[in-house]
């Protein structure tokens, strides 16, 4: 009895694991820059460096949500129109040419990020500024601007505050608009924005923790601001060795910027995630899903080509037409 049950178990959990790896079945990534002005050039650079991450690993801007509170491009204090860099050397410009900014300038409010989220947006909003999430959708959420304990600044004139940003993702998954959530975000005393988190399969990482500051990491002499953050650049550096294909885990991704280097202490939060971080590839929040049947029998491919080619009726000949003049007796025509 006790055998029957202990393989009735392993059949059971066998299942629900199959079930659990099929309903993730499509990415999303909301990427969140809150702050306005020049000197918060850094926060610009963060958010489209992870936008040009996420895309170059597969995830297309029709799923991806760019909220952008400055145009630091266009910004007339900018020595270099139309570009932002993230590193003194100026050898990538991650605004690009193809940027797609969803959300932008005044628009980048707590409403609007709240309402996107859980899906509450007027009637007639554009498919560009929609989160068209489901059940199977796996949902990078990366926020970058100045916070504090227990808040998130926007624009310098409001705040979203972690009970809010925790309600709104309950929200999201009662109303099944996620499989799983990875909350990434850098900004002081980030570890606070995660801690009222109530939701299930959610996994959460901050840049610093409750009583600590995250730090810029170094300045562009020609552009004269900070040009990145500290973790951003760090996790960075890791994703830009990460290709489609790659094998790498999110427990790999978690240790990107030990204190080290980062200065502040990266915290990690995992209790409301069900599955091990290790076993998870990177690729599952950062990349595109290309579902894949495999098929185990061997199929003749020239043989059903052949069975294609014989069931092919022959074509109708097309019947032949003629001009006739009205005013001709049709009994003298011999058609």
């Amino acid at each position: 009895m006790r055998l029957i049950t202990t393989y009735f178990l392993v059949f059971l959990i066998t299942v629900i694991q199959a079930f659990s790896n099929k309903s993730h079945t499509n990415n999303w990534a909301v990427l969140v820059d809150t702050s306005r002005f020049w000197f918060n050039y850094r926060h610009v650079a963060n958010v489209l460096s992870i936008y040009r991450s996420v895309k170059r690993l597969g995830i297309p801007d029709s799923q991806i949500i760019l909220m952008i509170a400055d145009d630091m491009a266009c910004n007339p204090r900018n020595p270099r129109p139309a570009t932002v860099f993230n590193n003194a050397d100026q050898h990538i410009n991650v605004y690009g040419d193809d940027v797609e900014v969803d959300y932008r300038g005044y628009e980048v409010t707590v409403e609007n990020f709240v309402r996107l989220l859980t899906g509450r947006l007027p009637p007639g909003t554009p498919r560009s500024k929609q989160l068209l999430s489901d059940e199977g959708s796996n949902v990078l959420i990366y926020l970058t601007g100045h916070g504090g304990d227990g808040f998130l600044k926007f624009q310098d004139s409001e705040e979203i505050t972690s009970q809010e940003m925790a309600d709104a993702l309950e929200q999201m998954w009662q109303k099944q608009r996620y499989n799983e959530i990875f909350f990434m975000i850098d900004t002081c005393q980030a570890a606070s924005m995660y801690e009222r988190f109530y939701s299930p399969n959610i996994l959460a990482v901050g840049s610093s923790l409750v009583g600590e500051d995250s730090l810029s990491h170094h300045v562009d002499s020609s552009i004269g601001v900070y040009i990145i953050d500290r973790y951003t650049y760090y996790a960075l550096e890791f994703l830009e060795k990460v290709n489609p294909q790659s094998d790498r885990s999110l427990s790999e991704f978690l240790k990107v910027c030990p204190k080290s280097v980062c200065i502040s202490t990266v915290g990690v939060r995992k209790d409301l995630y069900n599955r091990d971080p290790s076993r998870v590839p990177i690729t599952d929040f950062f990349g595109s899903v290309r579902p894949i049947d495999i098929l185990h029998d061997i199929t003749n491919v020239t043989l059903v080509q052949r069975k294609r080619a014989k069931s092919k009726k022959p074509k109708a000949k097309p019947k032949k037409y003629m001009y006739v003049d009205p005013l001709v007796n049709f009994n003298s025509l011999n058609v």
